[in-house]
C-alpha cells in the first residue's frame, strides 16, 4: 500500500499523463496532416529555419528542429529525472517487493524488441544503429490511450504501467549516454561536471527556491550541449541534485515536478510530436514497411515488447521473485504489454539521435507510426475483451 501522499502524486501524475497522452496523439495527427497538405513546404521551411542566440559573437545557433529535440526535450528529460528519483526514494520503485515485477517486465520490454531489430537488420548493417529504437515506451501516449478506456482499465494497471515506463525511461537515459554519444569535448565537459559539483553542493544544502537549479541548469545544458554529451541528459542529471526536502521542510522536489508537468504534457511534447511526426505519404508504397529498417521497427514495438513484457514478468512470477498485482490477471497483463508497445515520442527521439539520412529518419517515423498504432489497437482490444479487475 502506498502511503498518502505518494498515492495523491500518483493519481496527480496519471491525471495529467492521461490528458497530455491525448493532445499529444492530436499533435501527431496534425503532424501527418500538414506534412501530407499543401502546407507541407511551410511545415519543412519552418522546421529547418536557423534561430541563434549570441551574446557578444558567442552562442547558438541551430535549426528550429534541434532548438525542439535539444532544448525543449531537456526539459521534458529533466521531468524524467525528477520522476525517477521520487519514484525511488517514495513510489512504486522504493521496494523490492513494489519494483520486482516493473524491473523484469521492463528490462524484457528493452532487451526483447533490440534483439527483434537487430535480427531483422543483421544484414543491414548501416541501420544496425537504430537498435535501441524500438525499447522505448511512450508513458504518455500509452496512458492516453488507457485513460480513453476508462474504468475498464483498473488503477492498479496503470500504475504498473507507469512504474514500467520508468524503468525504461532509466534505460533509455543509460542507452543513450553510452551509445548515442560520438565525441566529446573535454574542456566543456569540465565545466559540466563544474557546475553539476555546484549544484550537487546546494541539493545539499536544501536550498528550497528553485532559482539556482534553474539558473545553473541552464549554464549546465549549455557546457553539455557544446561538449558533445547529447544536451538532453543535462536535464537527468540536474534532477538527481534536487533535494526532496528543504532545510525549512518545504517538498522542493514534488513542486518544482508539479511545476513542470503541465508544461511538458502540454507544450514540450506535443510540440517534439508536430515537429517530429511529420511523414510525407507521398509516392509511399504499403512494401515501403517491408524494408528491414521501418520493419525492425514496428515488429519489435508490436511483438517484441508483448514477448518481453509478459515473458519476462511471468517468469518472474513462475520463480517466485514477483506475482502480479491484486486485482490484474494475466490477460489484462498481456493488453499492458501491447499498450507498452506504443514508442512513439523516445523511438522518435533515439531515432533523430541514431541516423542522419533524411531517408532513414522517414523509414524510422514510418516504423515507429506503424508500430505504434497497432500495438494502441491490439491493446485496446485486448483490455475491452479481458474486462474490468478490481483494483
Amino acid at each position: 500500500m502506498l502511503p498518502t501522499n505518494a498515492a495523491r502524486a500518483l493519481r496527480d501524475f496519471l491525471k495529467q499523463e492521461s490528458a497530455g497522452g491525448i493532445l499529444l496523439m492530436c499533435a501527431a495527427a496534425a503532424a501527418l496532416v500538414v506534412a501530407n497538405s499543401p502546407l507541407s513546404g511551410a511545415y519543412v521551411a519552418a522546421l529547418t529555419t536557423e534561430l541563434a542566440v549570441t551574446v557578444e559573437g558567442a552562442g547558438i545557433a541551430k535549426p528550429a528542429l534541434l532548438w525542439i529535440n535539444d532544448g525543449l526535450m531537456a526539459v521534458f528529460f529533466l521531468l524524467i529525472g525528477l520522476e525517477v528519483k521520487r519514484e525511488v526514494l517514495t513510489g512504486q520503485l522504493s521496494s523490492w517487493k513494489q519494483s520486482s515485477l516493473p524491473l523484469f517486465a521492463a528490462l524484457g520490454g528493452m532487451i526483447v524488441p533490440a534483439l527483434t531489430y537487430t535480427a531483422i537488420n543483421w544484414n543491414n548493417p548501416e541501420n544496425l544503429a537504430g537498435w535501441a529504437i524500438p525499447a522505448a515506451t511512450d508513458i504518455a501516449f500509452a496512458l492516453g490511450i488507457l485513460a480513453l478506456l476508462g474504468s475498464r482499465v483498473p488503477v492498479a494497471l496503470k500504475a504498473l504501467l507507469l512504474a514500467i515506463a520508468v524503468i525504461d525511461d532509466i534505460g533509455a537515459i543509460v542507452i543513450i549516454a553510452l551509445f548515442y554519444t560520438p565525441g566529446v569535448e573535454l574542456a566543456m565537459l569540465g565545466a559540466a561536471a563544474a557546475v553539476l559539483v555546484a549544484l550537487t553542493l546546494i541539493g545539499r544544502a536544501r536550498v528550497g527556491s528553485s532559482l539556482p537549479y534553474i539558473l545553473l541548469g541552464i549554464l549546465l545544458w549549455f557546457f553539455v550541449l557544446k561538449s558533445g554529451v547529447h544536451a538532453t541528459l543535462a536535464g537527468v542529471a540536474l534532477a538527481m541534485t534536487v533535494p526532496m526536502t528543504s532545510r525549512s521542510g518545504g517538498k522542493v522536489l514534488e513542486r518544482m515536478e508539479h511545476a513542470l508537468h503541465p508544461w511538458v504534457a502540454f507544450l514540450v511534447v506535443p510540440v517534439f510530436a508536430f515537429a517530429n511526426a511529420g511523414v510525407s505519404f507521398a509516392g509511399l508504397e504499403i512494401s515501403a514497411l517491408a524494408a528491414p529498417l521501418p520493419l525492425g521497427i514496428a515488429l519489435g514495438l508490436l511483438l517484441g515488447k508483448q514477448l518481453g513484457i509478459v515473458g519476462f514478468a511471468w517468469m518472474a512470477a513462475k520463480s517466485g521473485i514477483a506475482s502480479l498485482p491484486a486485482g490484474i490477471n494475466w490477460a489484462q497483463m498481456w493488453g499492458l504489454s501491447l499498450i507498452a508497445g506504443i514508442g512513439f515520442t523516445m523511438s522518435l527521439f533515439i531515432g533523430n539521435l541514431a541516423f542522419a539520412s533524411p531517408e532513414q529518419i522517414a523509414a524510422v517515423k514510418l516504423g515507429v507510426l506503424g508500430g505504434s498504432i497497432l500495438s494502441a489497437i491490439g491493446g485496446i482490444l485486448i483490455l475491452r475483451s479481458a474486462g474490468r479487475q478490481p483494483a
